[in-house]
């Protein structure tokens, strides 16, 4: 099994994938100040209520995203402590199968990465990839595998949570998906302004960005938040939630060393006795020599 980490702005995901499966998806607080040894403490309790007494959890390597750089390297430090091995990390040096046509690869979130690697192996193209979380994320790849950049906007969530912050006479709002656009009441025109607006902004960005390229594009959308999003949408999508895991498992077979059994690389020992005869040997055949 490999263990797939997402590190995010709220929450850090940890999945395990076999053979391309999502087996489990479970999630602890993002929280900048903890040390590797607390996030430990937090996965042992998470992968102890996973555990069968009889089948341990053992996680063969790890693939790592983060966009909360203060705690990638407690986490990696962690993925290394549950697999032994050093976790492969997600960042533009990396095999992705995408070719970067932006200004800045590296301010590029990693999980926009992960997620555009993933639609462009298993999607036509070009393909847009949407995730619904903490921030809206549009991420573009064309025809020729070329990931083009995208859009960012505030998430769901983040903008209803601000009215009620910002605003003196408007309540915080429990998210759910609105009966109608017009709402009869505060909670009804919050709802609706915030769900339903992000699906007409799906709508609206996709048809910009299918403008721009000159071609249809596929619509990937994946994220928390898509469930209360996606029915309200007209463009055609598709709804993925585990895009991120799956896209991690495809970016671990694509750069993971390869381990053989005994660990480590295996040797050629064919090679090492062409190279370094055995001195005795050679002395006592040119003692032979002499002697007939």
């Amino acid at each position: 099994m490999i263990l797939a980490i997402d590190i995010g702005n709220t929450t850090v995901a940890l999945g395990g994938i076999r053979d391309g499966r999502v087996c489990f998806v479970a999630r602890m607080d993002t929280v900048r100040t903890r040390t590797a040894a607390e996030y430990r403490v937090e996965m042992d309790k998470i992968f102890a209520h996973r555990r069968h007494p009889e089948r341990p959890m053992r996680f063969e390597g790890a693939v790592l995203t983060s966009v909360v750089p203060q705690i990638t390297g407690a986490l990696a430090e962690c993925a290394r402590h549950y697999t032994g091995r050093k976790p492969v990390i997600v960042s533009p040096e990396i095999r992705t199968g995408l070719t970067m046509g932006v200004d800045e690869p590296h301010a590029v979130g990693k999980d926009r990465l992960v997620d555009a690697a993933y639609a462009a192996a298993n999607f036509p193209l070009p393909v847009v990839t949407v995730d619904l979380g903490t921030a809206t994320t549009f991420n573009v790849v064309d025809e020729n595998r070329v990931f083009r950049g995208g859009v960012i906007c505030p998430g769901l969530s983040t903008g209803l949570r601000a009215l009620g912050d910002r605003c003196a006479q408007l309540p915080q709002v429990r998210l759910g998906s609105p009966k109608s656009a017009i709402g009869v009441n505060t909670e009804s025109c919050m709802l609706s302004g915030s769900v339903m607006g992000t699906a007409v902004l799906l709508d609206g960005i996709a048809q910009r960005i299918e403008e721009e390229l000159g071609r249809p594009a596929t619509l990937v959308v994946t994220g928390g938040l898509a469930k209360y999003v996606t029915p309200l949408c007209r463009h055609p999508l598709t709804y993925d939630p585990e895009l991120l895991m799956k896209g991690l498992a495809l970016l671990y077979q694509m750069n993971a060393p390869q381990h053989h059994a005994g660990g480590g690389k295996k040797r050629n020992q064919n090679f090492r006795r062409a190279r370094r005869p055995h001195p005795q040997r050679r002395e006592r055949r040119e003692d032979e020599a002499k002697a007939g």
